[in-house]
């Protein structure tokens, strides 16, 4: 493949990763550029049908064991939280989406306040613009293809590679470059929906961005906790077979982009993200996926990356008034950030 292809794969790759949700928590763009501060259309609403609640009428026995696991995830409850120590002021972890949609870009009094009381805002990455995005995609292109003689269209049935054709010509490459590139890479363009491209793409802020944006305002500090170039080496970092597996579940539901988004939306708004990952399990048992296929996914994009987070997040920590916004994944769970910070030495309490 040449460079100009991952060029234009990076160019169409770069709206997508910066809305992806709920399973990979993509970074944002915390630098303003020309395009956020023109005047763009007005905010297209991405609604849909909760699949969740959907569930409840179809298969009520699933329905009943999701939220009898998500009732089991520790610190599931809240999605800012207060944290403490000794010798240092309070800071705060504030659970996110990264998305347009105004239900849950508008934050509440409390969040407001816990942003403008900071000292420094830490974010998963810190400077998303479309051209650092590109840049990292670049560097990473040995990450988005084969390199070994595999090909897509040989991986999976035909109806199946049929699918990720039209994806891609969908994103504006070539159909015929589909069997080159790496499942990770079809599920990220499979996982947001066309309205939120386009929200995005005509300039309207995600929430992370948003945060940004505020804190640049304020003029308080922006700090990432990770780089572009090791996300994407993390969404790569899951073994082919899941991946596979995983990009099949999304093949399965490619339709209902709409409605995976207003499911996840809900969760949040309800702090049910306890639910996420046993109701994507139970999607995937439904379209034939084996829920093994999600370890890889569990270990490397929030297993690993929590712990990762944590150490970049002490420092700060230590001198007080940092405010960490991350994907709401990221926090719940025995390997959460709420729980580390906790096993850490840390006092965290639920806000809101």
């Amino acid at each position: 493949m040449r460079i100009r292809s991952h060029r234009r794969a990076a160019a169409v790759l770069t709206a997508a990763l910066s809305l992806l949700v709920g399973f990979a928590a993509a970074p944002v763009v915390a630098k303003t550029d020309a395009k956020s501060r023109s005047p763009r259309p007005p905010l297209v609403e991405c609604r849909g049908v909760d699949m969740l609640d959907e569930l409840k009428s179809r298969d009520p026995e699933t329905h009943a064991r999701v939220l009898a696991d998500a009732a089991r995830t520790a610190n599931g409850e809240a999605m800012l939280w207060r944290i403490e120590k000794a010798g240092a002021a309070p800071s705060h972890l504030f659970g996110t989406m990264h998305v347009t949609d105004n239900r849950i870009t508008s934050w509440s009094p409390a969040v407001a306040a816990a942003i403008g009381g900071s000292r420094t805002v830490l974010l998963e990455v810190a400077d998303l613009s479309p051209k650092a995005l590109m840049s990292a995609i670049t560097r990473a292109a040995r990450l988005l293809v084969f390199t070994d003689g595999r090909r897509l269209d040989t991986l999976l049935e035909a109806d199946e590679f049929a699918k990720v054709q039209a994806a891609v010509e969908k994103s504006g490459l070539p159909g015929n470059l589909a069997a080159m590139f790496k499942p990770w890479l079809i599920s990220t363009l499979l996982a947001v929906s066309e309205c939120e491209k386009r929200n995005a793409d005509v300039g309207h802020p995600v929430l992370d961005s948003k945060i940004a944006l505020e804190a640049q305002a304020r003029n308080i500090p922006v700090v990432g906790l990770e780089t572009v170039d090791s996300q994407l080496a993390a969404m790569a970092a899951v073994p082919d077979a899941e991946q596979i597996a995983m990009l099949r579940m999304g093949l399965r539901f490619t339709d209902r982009s709409n409605d995976m988004l207003e499911t996840l939306t809900r969760m949040y708004l309800n702090r049910q993200m306890g639910a996420a990952m046993p109701f994507n399990l139970a999607l995937a048992a439904s379209a034939g996926v084996e829920t093994g296929a999600f370890g890889g996914f569990q270990r490397e994009l929030l297993v690993k990356r929590n712990r990762k987070m944590l150490d970049g997040a002490k420092p700060h920590l230590a001198k007080g008034g940092a405010f960490v916004a991350v994907g709401a994944l990221h926090l719940p769970g025995e390997t959460g950030l709420v729980q580390l910070l906790k096993d850490a030495g840390y006092t965290v309490t639920p806000v809101e």
